[in-house]
């Protein structure tokens, strides 16, 4: 063999080595970047699941595997600076979670795999090709169910029989928000339910999203993302005060004083893209791993947020609860 052809079969076999055994070869273990679009306490369940799901599978932290964790309190230009801090360390992946942190991991690199643990609608959002073949070097877990938004008033209307206005929280700044909304109309015609939107941008347009409301609707959709997030418990005690039940999608909004929500089980999500980083690290390319969608959806009932409205919850809605908080 040739000199020049020898060297070309060499580094092309060292460029398909597996992520893992290239740091071993380099005597350090592999760096994960996670960049946790919202604080620390916030995504501790799904950063515990996501570590003992990697234990698991053999990806022990701080042996066989680092873990770089970067919180951005639900602030994307700070997600933007993680991601390009991530690009700077050479991490081996990007883990991270929402649209807004798979976006800005995306601009930060094309080269570095990422793996969302959660995500809005991937291939409508631009995040990969399609949920089969995503291409590129993005994957990961949806949390988009095409009945979601349907469902969720479903629900409302449950413990709201007379239920015939519907407001809904987006931030119309956020992809997600503009897409959620959008899919909350459509889901409501077919229930005769009018929608009225109340449309954010920043904290302060909250407060103003309330007073123009005057009475004028008898439920509220929240649309989770970072900055309706970073701000749940004052939208919350708004609506309590306008003694509107609240509809979620995430769990820590009812803990934070909302009535329900009905999501995806985000635990389960990135315990499952702790799966995905197994195989990128053991020489799969991100481009063909398939995008999974959710299938644990959980039902959280806030007892004492009912009580205080005035609210009866179905007993056959009780019994379906996955958690009811008292």
């Amino acid at each position: 063999m040739r000199r020049r052809e020898f060297l070309s079969a060499v580094g092309g076999t060292l460029v398909w080595l597996p992520i893992g055994a290239r740091a071993q070869q380099a005597g350090r273990p592999p760096t994960i970047g996670f960049l946790g679009i919202l604080s620390q306490s916030a995504m501790s369940a799904w950063t515990a699941a996501f570590v003992k799901r990697l234990r698991e599978l053999g990806w022990i932290e701080g042996s066989s595997v680092a873990i770089e964790y970067r919180w951005a309190d639900g602030r994307s230009e700070r997600m933007a600076d993680i991601a390009s801090e991530f690009v700077s360390l050479k991490v081996a992946i990007i883990v991270t979670g929402g649209t807004a942190g798979v976006l800005a991991a995306k601009q930060a690199t094309s080269v570095i795999p990422i793996v969302f643990g959660t995500a809005g609608d991937p291939v409508r959002l631009g995040l990969v090709a399609s949920l089969a073949r995503p291409g590129g070097n993005v994957t990961g877990l949806s949390n988009q169910s095409t009945d979601l938004p349907g469902k969720r008033l479903e629900l409302l209307r449950s413990v709201v029989p007379s239920l015939r206005r519907v407001a809904v929280m987006a931030n119309v700044g956020s992809p997600i928000g503009v897409l959620e909304m959008n899919e909350v109309r459509a889901a409501a015609g077919p229930l005769g339910l009018e929608i009225v939107s109340l449309e954010i941008r920043r904290p302060d347009d909250i407060s103003v999203a309330f007073e123009s409301l005057k009475g004028g609707a008898d439920a509220l959709y929240v649309v989770t993302e970072p900055l309706v997030n970073s701000n749940r418990v004052r939208i919350n005690t708004l609506a309590n005060v306008a003694r509107l039940p609240t509809m979620h999608g995430e769990r820590v909004y009812v803990e934070a004083g909302g009535l329900m929500s009905y999501a995806p089980n985000t635990s389960d999500l990135f315990r499952r893209a702790a799966e995905q980083v197994d195989k990128i690290l053991r020489g799969a390319k991100p481009g063909d791993i398939p995008v999974e969608q959710p299938t644990k959806f959980d039902l959280v009932i806030n007892l004492t947020t009912a009580k205080a409205l005035g609210i009866t919850v179905p007993p056959s809605l009780l019994a379906n609860a996955d958690e009811v908080i008292e």
